[in-house]
C-alpha cells in the first residue's frame, strides 16, 4: 500500500467523511497503477473524484445520471484489464442496478468495483427514496460479488487499496456521517474476510459493521457501567463473513449484531443464517432499520428516529440481558 498513512492523514480524511478520502485513496492508487480507472453517475464531487478528474481526465469517465449504465461501461472496462471504481450514490447502484450487477457482476464475475457513497442514511434529507437500507441484502443474495462495510475513513482507504488488488466484483458500502468519526487511530493488519475484534468482553459480543462500529464501542461503555463486558467486533467484511470470529462470539451470554440497514436481510441476518445449525448457541439481537421508512431528515436524527444512537442500541442490549 503506497499511501502515507499518518495521524495528521487520519484526522484528515475523518474531516472530508469516507466519500472525500474514498476519491484521494483511489487517485494515489491510480498514480501507482495505470488500469485504475474511475467512474462516476452524475457525482463527481459527493464522490471525492474532482481531484482525481482533473489530475486524470483520460480515466474518468461521467456516466450521467444512468446508472445502468455506469454498471455496463464499468464491465466493459473490467473486461478489457482496467480497474474500474464506478461510484454513486448507494441506493441508485445497488437497487436501481439490480439486474446489471447480477448479469455482469455476479454472473460473468468481471471485476468492477462498485463505490456506494452516502449509504444508510447518508443523505436521508432527500427522503426514504435516497436511503440505502436493503443494499447489502440485495447485493449479498448475487453470487460472487465481496462486500465491504467499512468502520472509519482509514479503513475505507484499506478496502479500497484491497478491493484495487482482488480480482473479483467487490461493493464497498461506505457509511456515516461528515466529520466521520475515528475508530482506528494508527495503521493496522487489514484483510478481507478477516473480522477485526477491537474490544473483548465475556457477556455481550457486539458484532457492528460500517457506522455502527464507533457507536457499539460507546455502548460498551455504557454496559461497562452497568457491570457487563463486551467483546465489540468489526465485521468489515459482510461477505464472506469471518466464520472463525462468529464462532470465537458464541461464547458470550448474547450475541448483538448492530448495522445502519434493515433487520432484513443484512449483517443479522448473514450471521443468523451462520448460527442455525449449531445445536448449542448463545440467543441473537439483530440491532438494525426495523421493516419502515422514517421520513426525511438530518443523519442523527434519522439514527434516532431508528433506534440506532447509542443510547438507544444500549438500552436494547440491557433489555435483552435482563430479560
Amino acid at each position: 500500500m503506497n499511501i502515507n498513512i499518518t495521524s495528521a492523514n487520519i484526522r484528515t480524511w475523518s474531516r472530508i467523511g469516507s466519500g472525500g478520502t474514498f476519491g484521494q485513496t483511489l487517485l494515489e492508487l491510480a498514480k501507482n497503477n495505470d488500469k485504475v480507472v474511475a467512474i462516476s453517475a452524475d457525482m463527481t464531487t459527493a464522490s471525492g473524484l474532482e481531484r482525481f478528474k482533473t489530475a486524470m481526465p483520460e480515466r474518468f469517465f461521467n456516466a450521467g445520471i444512468a446508472e445502468q449504465n455506469l454498471i455496463g461501461i464499468a464491465a466493459g472496462l473490467a473486461k478489457e484489464g482496467f480497474i474500474p471504481f464506478a461510484a454513486t450514490q448507494a441506493a441508485f447502484i445497488s437497487l436501481r442496478c439490480s439486474d446489471q450487477i447480477k448479469v455482469n457482476m455476479g454472473y460473468m464475475k468481471l471485476s468492477v468495483k462498485l463505490i456506494g457513497i452516502l449509504s444508510g442514511f447518508g443523505i436521508g434529507i432527500f427522503g426514504p427514496t435516497h436511503m440505502a437500507l436493503e443494499d447489502v441484502a440485495l447485493i449479498r443474495a448475487i453470487p460472487n460479488i465481496v462486500i465491504l462495510s467499512p468502520a472509519d475513513c482509514l479503513e475505507t482507504t484499506k478496502a479500497v487499496n484491497a478491493a484495487s488488488e482482488l480480482n473479483e466484483p467487490v461493493y464497498i458500502r461506505l457509511s456515516g456521517g461528515v466529520p466521520n468519526p475515528v475508530v482506528y487511530k494508527d495503521d493496522y493488519d487489514y484483510q478481507i474476510g478477516k473480522a477485526i475484534t477491537l474490544k473483548e468482553g465475556d457477556d455481550v459480543a457486539i458484532i457492528a459493521t460500517g457506522s455502527m462500529v464507533y457507536n457499539s464501542l460507546k455502548v460498551a461503555e455504557i454496559l461497562a457501567e452497568g457491570g457487563y463486558s463486551a467483546r465489540v467486533v468489526d465485521m468489515h467484511t459482510i461477505k464472506p463473513l469471518d466464520t472463525e470470529a462468529i464462532m470465537m462470539s458464541c461464547s458470550a451470554k448474547l450475541i448483538v449484531t448492530v448495522e445502519e440497514h434493515s433487520i432484513h436481510g443484512g449483517l443479522g441476518s448473514a450471521i443468523a443464517e451462520r448460527l442455525a445449525p449449531l445445536k448449542v448457541k448463545p440467543p441473537q439481537l439483530i440491532v438494525g432499520v426495523n421493516d419502515f421508512y422514517p421520513h426525511a431528515g438530518e443523519y442523527n436524527w434519522l439514527l434516532e428516529q431508528s433506534g440506532l444512537t447509542v443510547p438507544q442500541i444500549a438500552e436494547k442490549i440491557l433489555s435483552s440481558l435482563k430479560n
